[in-house]
C-alpha cells in the first residue's frame, strides 16, 4: 500500500500543508513521549515524565458507544491526560469537555475499586479561536464549592482550554506558533520540528502518513455506505439484497444493520 500511496500527489500536497492543528498530523507527532512531555510541561508549567502515550485512543461510554480521543497520555505520577485539537468552535463546547472527562473516568476505573483510587485527570483542548472569549492564552476550569467561599472541590478533575489565537513570545505563545506552522524549519521547539519533519520530509515518515490518509479515506467511504444503507432500510422500499448491491456492503452486514447492530 505504501508504494502506491506515497505517489498520490493529493496526499503529498496535503502533507506539505499539514500543521499540528490538523488532528491526523498532530496525533502522529505527539505519539512521541518527548513531544507529549514538552506540550504538557509548557501548558501545566511543571516538570513531568510521560510513560505512555496513545493517539486516536478508543474509549466507550456505559452504553458501549465508542469515541476516539486525539491523544491519551499517562505520566509517572499516574495522572491521565486527554489532549484534543479543535479548529471548529463547535467541537470544543463545554459539554464536549465534560463528556471527554466522564469517558476518561469510566475507562480508568475498575469494578469494585474504591473511588479514592480514581487518578487525577486533565482534558486539554487546544483551539484555533478564543472559544471562551476572554482574551486569555489559557483557561483552567476546576470545580468549586460555592457555599464555602469557592473552596476547591478536590475531585482531581481538570479541564484546560489553550487559546491558539494568542501566539506571542511566551513559552505557550511559541508553542502555539509551532501548532500553526507548516514549515518545520520555522518551528520554535526542536523536538517538535524533528518529529514533524520526519512525517513531512523523511521517505519512511511520508509513506506512513500516506498509509494513514488512505486508511481514513477507506473508513470514510465505509461510514458513508453504512449511513446510506441505514436510510434505505428506514425507507423500507428496497430489499436487503438490493441495498447490499447498491452500497457494496455484504448481505450479512445489511441484515445486522436492520437488527440495529453495529458493523
Amino acid at each position: 500500500m505504501a508504494s502506491k500511496s506515497i505517489h498520490n500527489p493529493i496526499y503529498l500536497d496535503k502533507i506539505k500543508r499539514f500543521c499540528l492543528m490538523d488532528d491526523t498530523f498532530m496525533s502522529k507527532v505527539f505519539e512521541d513521549k518527548k513531544c507529549a512531555e514538552l506540550l504538557l510541561e509548557i501548558i501545566l508549567k511543571k516538570k513531568l515524565t510521560v510513560i505512555e502515550v496513545v493517539s486516536q485512543y478508543s474509549v466507550k461510554n456505559l452504553q458501549g458507544r465508542s469515541a476516539r480521543l486525539d491523544i491519551y497520555a499517562l505520566d509517572e505520577s499516574g495522572t491521565h491526560y486527554n489532549i484534543e485539537v479543535q479548529r471548529s468552535n463547535g467541537g470544543a463546547v463545554p459539554k464536549r469537555a465534560r463528556y471527554n472527562s466522564s469517558l476518561m473516568d469510566a475507562n480508568i476505573s475498575d469494578i469494585g475499586e474504591n473511588y479514592d483510587a480514581l487518578p487525577e485527570t486533565y482534558v486539554i483542548f487546544i483551539t484555533e479561536n478564543d472559544v471562551l472569549k476572554g482574551n486569555q492564552p489559557l483557561y483552567t476550569i476546576n470545580r468549586k464549592i460555592e457555599e464555602l467561599d469557592n473552596q476547591p472541590f478536590e475531585d482531581k478533575s481538570h479541564i484546560i482550554y489553550v487559546n491558539g489565537a494568542i501566539r506571542d513570545e511566551t513559552a505557550l505563545g511559541k508553542l502555539m506558533q509551532d501548532f500553526f506552522c507548516t514549515e518545520t524549519e520555522n518551528m520554535n521547539y526542536e523536538v517538535l520540528a524533528e518529529r514533524a519533519g520526519y512525517f513531512k520530509n523523511d521517505t519512511e515518515g511520508v509513506s506512513g502518513m500516506c498509509e494513514i490518509m488512505e486508511e481514513l479515506r477507506r473508513d470514510s467511504i465505509r461510514e458513508s455506505q453504512i449511513v446510506i444503507a441505514q436510510k434505505m432500510l428506514a425507507n423500507g422500499s428496497l430489499t436487503m439484497d438490493l441495498i447490499a448491491e447498491i452500497t457494496e456492503l455484504t448481505l450479512e452486514e445489511v441484515q445486522a444493520l436492520a437488527e440495529g447492530k453495529q458493523i
